[in-house]
């Protein structure tokens, strides 16, 4: 009786230590974000003040409305908004079929072609850039939106999603691919009407990554675009540094409204990302 209660004793200590070392790592990862929040309603001659200030004495809202005004910044988050949610459907939806015929569909030299892929994702971004931009250039598309959209749906960010959707397809018992074709379903129906479903886990984690990947990509939109009209977020929000320097208040307000998207799809879609991270790849 005593081993039991001791036992008990020591599960509970190690539940409050395990809680408490989560809760300072949370912690220290939120206080940037605080800073932002911050930083974004205060005066510029307050923002570095010694000792900082982590509420301000006075909240500046016109810091928000200055945004609007210093930059077209609603211009740049329509672009950022349309361009990631095709790379989002158009990610998901070639990367799914692909992560289905790799997991369930035999061929001569799946595995092959399946390395192959994935050798793509070792290749630094920085190494394809040039010939990227040459290939593009001859294409006409330079500083248009087709680069930001094609490239990562059938790039290295492409490869990722088949990966992690194959994987995912694995999971899936395979008793219920043959019970649907005794029934009589060909492979399409098999991918529509029963896969899919019950792959949402798998297509929410891929949804985030994503959507949190190109919303923040600064790269390629620095290389491949030109107009002020066309540019996305990252890009227009590296307009409030010059020479002079960084003008830290409006910054911090435009990435505030930045992170809103961030925020609603994790919050929509955080249940299934959860649950698809725990079972993708459990199964070799």
């Amino acid at each position: 009786m005593k081993a039991t209660h001791n036992g008990a004793i020591r599960r509970s200590l190690g539940t409050v230590g395990t809680y408490t070392i989560l809760s300072v790592i949370s912690l220290i990862m939120i206080i940037p974000f605080l800073w932002m929040l911050s930083t974004s309603f205060k005066e510029p001659q307050k923002i570095f003040t010694y000792p900082p200030q982590l509420i301000p004495t006075t909240f500046r809202f016109e810091n928000y409305a200055d945004v609007f005004k210093l930059i077209p910044f609603e211009s740049f988050y329509f672009n950022s908004v349309y361009i990631a949610f095709l790379v989002v459907g158009g990610t998901v939806f070639f990367a799914s079929l692909a992560g289905y015929a790799f997991a369930r569909i035999p061929f001569a030299g799946r595995n092959i072609v399946f390395l192959v892929l994935l050798s793509a994702m070792m290749i630094p971004h920085e190494v394809t850039a040039i010939p990227m931009f040459l290939f593009m250039r001859e294409l006409g598309w330079i500083d248009t939106h087709l680069p930001l959209i094609l490239l990562p749906i059938f790039g290295a960010g492409g490869v990722f999603g088949i990966f992690v959707m194959r994987q995912f397809f694995i999971t899936i018992p395979k008793e219920l691919e043959e019970a649907a074709m005794i029934d009589g379903c060909n492979r399409f129906r098999i991918y529509g009407q029963i896969m899919l479903p019950i792959a949402k886990p798998g297509l929410a984690t891929l949804t985030i990554f994503t959507f949190v990947t190109n919303w923040n990509e600064f790269f390629d939109p620095l290389i491949f675009i030109n107009t002020r009209d066309l540019m996305t977020l990252p890009l227009g929000l590296s307009l409030f540094t010059d020479e002079v320097g960084t003008a830290w208040h409006h910054l911090m307000s435009a990435t505030v409204m930045a992170t809103v998207p961030l925020l609603i799809i994790f919050f929509l879609a955080q249940r299934q990302f959860i649950e698809g991270v725990a079972m993708t790849g459990l199964k070799e």
